[in-house]
């Protein structure tokens, strides 16, 4: 039988070892976490493991996915699979200091008044018109281009300048603009137009699709619905799970060019027939040797990628304050918020014996701009203590929630949680698992999940995938694709589905046209129709 070690066990580590194991696979999976789940891990607030959970942030799980979905139908729990314990949304509000909040159904759209509110929040309704134009053809732009043009053209130029945000109105650069970076941790300045504009699509694409529900959430804490009964699972299944084990070391063979062992934090050495790194970005370079890089120049790159921050904090409260069915998107936060009241949802999961002592609320929230000075403390929150951050997301939390009923004060918060890898400095705080991020050119600096060593293989969200985005989605499409190059050299038939991302087919026949466009050194259509109008604007301002 052959023998898989599988290196750290989060989403994209478990991916692998199930695909493996169900294919008669001896897997071993260690982590260096007293949890499974990696940055998906939810971990109890006190010593109590029964005692309500916080996260890194919460889970959202949009209608794209299909990897990780596939997965959850296939793990067991209760009388069905934990993927029953995703549940819709039903709204999120955009919420924004000085004006009035906007609520947007996320529910499929039965009626054309619905078709019409689903559409509002895509091309903000309130914009002017030359920028709604500008948007859609720049959305067509994408939707038309070949493979080819996106990778090695549009994957080199920022989102921002793509929709030429700076010469757009304030309206545009917050609602269109930024939307993206509150929603998946993107950053419009620094991501690229070919993922940022991608994901964009995407989450559009899963409002209206009428086949699948646009998103939806756990109905409980993550290792409770979801992680926990994955790993019975996989222990069922006959694969060893090994908590707070760190690997310090690869052994690599410069003479036949494969692993010969992992060295563990103990000094102990493990042996096996197959390796899958499956660290994240962060932790990876650190375990690739010169000799590694120097026989598979590919895994060089993972060094070159680049990381931002995107931590969660949850508030627990006295009141349970709903707010919306779904997230809550502040437009104008400093720190770029999203939130979700918990309790509606936590349908499986016995929140009043779990909560702290007079709390009967869960507002889970998300911080993904920790570069901005914040409203109460003139600073990032990456120089300010935890306290500060509390104290000040908080703030920013009751600066936009002022008409919420029961209201945001202080007297109704009990306690909170904030994510345990941000530890404090004499500068401030560190964070010692930070986010894979989106950036322009980046894409040639991720590697394949079988890199050129004989036995090495990766599963982790930096590897190139369809989606090309930190997100679970990508590290689960990235753990199948790492087994299915280890099924392959072991000569077994059946291997892992991998989908590739859907989109109309109504645009095939243009992207064929532009292929052979890009073949011949040709712009794109929407390019020349772009330069023309630019020329013709200028024309016009200096008439």
């Amino acid at each position: 039988m052959v023998n898989t070690v599988v290196i750290g066990g989060g989403v994209g580590g478990l991916t692998a070892a199930q695909e493996l194991t169900e294919r008669g696979i001896d897997v071993t999976v260690f982590e260096r976490n007293d949890r499974f789940g990696g940055k998906a891990r939810s971990m109890p607030i006190m010593d109590d493991p029964d005692a309500v959970h916080g996260e890194h942030g919460f889970r959202f799980f949009p209608a794209y996915y299909q990897h990780v979905l596939d997965t959850m139908n296939r793990i067991p729990d209760s009388n069905g699979t934990v993927a029953d314990n995703l549940v819709e949304t039903e709204a999120t509000l955009i919420a924004e200091i000085d004006t009035p909040g906007r609520v947007v159904e996320t529910t499929q759209p039965q009626t054309l008044q619905d078709w019409v509110d689903t559409l509002q929040p895509a091309f903000a309704e309130d914009l002017p018109r030359r920028d709604v134009r500008f948007l859609i053809e720049r959305l067509l732009y994408l939707l038309t281009s070949c493979d080819r043009r996106r990778e090695e053209q549009l994957d080199n130029i920022s989102w921002w300048d793509f929709i030429d945000a700076d010469n757009r109105s304030q309206e545009f650069q917050d609602r269109l603009a930024f939307a993206v970076q509150s929603l998946v941790a993107l950053q419009p300045q620094r991501g690229s137009a070919r993922t940022v504009g991608t994901i964009y699509l995407q989450l559009l694409f899963g409002q209206l699709n009428p086949t699948k529900p646009a998103e939806r959430i756990l109905s409980g804490p993550t290792n409770i619905t979801w992680i926990d009964p994955w790993t019975e699972y996989l222990q069922d299944q006959g694969v060893t799970l090994s908590l707070n084990t760190t690997v310090s070391d690869i052994l690599f063979d410069t003479q036949t060019e494969t692993i010969t062992g992992i060295e563990l934090a103990n000094g102990e050495t493990v042996t096996a027939d197959e390796y899958v790194l499956a660290t994240p970005v962060e932790g990876t370079p650190q375990l690739l040797t010169p000799e590694m890089t120097a026989a598979a120049p590919e895994l060089d790159g993972v060094d070159q990628l680049d990381t931002a921050w995107m931590n969660g904090i949850q508030f627990y409260l006295s009141e349970d304050v709903s707010i919306t069915k779904g997230h809550q998107v502040y437009a104008d936060s400093p720190w770029a918020l999203t939130s979700i009241s918990q309790r509606q949802f936590w349908s499986s999961y016995d929140i009043d014996a779990a909560v702290p002592e007079a709390a009967t609320g869960v507002l889970s929230v998300i911080a993904s701009d920790w570069e901005t000075p914040g409203m109460i403390h003139d600073k990032p929150a990456r120089d300010c203590t935890r306290e500060e951050i509390v104290e000040e997301v908080w703030a920013q939390l009751k600066a936009h929630l002022d008409d919420v009923e029961p209201q945001l004060t202080d007297d109704i918060l009990v306690d909170w949680f904030l994510d345990p890898e941000l530890h404090e400095t004499e500068t401030g705080v560190k964070n010692n698992a930070p986010l894979l991020i989106n950036t322009v050119g980046s894409l040639k600096h991720r590697p394949p999940a079988n890199p050129d060593i004989a036995n090495l293989t990766l599963a982790s969200d930096y590897v190139h995938t369809n989606s090309d985005l930190a997100s679970m989605e990508s590290a689960n499409e990235a753990g199948r694709r790492a087994a299915n190059a280890i099924l392959k050299r072991h000569g077994h038939d059946a291997t892992a589905s991998i989908w590739s991302l859907e989109e109309p087919r109504v645009f095939e026949p243009f992207k064929k046209q532009d292929q052979i466009r890009y073949r011949l050194g040709l712009p794109h259509p929407a390019e020349t129709v772009n330069s023309l109008r630019s020329v013709a604007s200028r024309l016009r301002n200096t008439a």
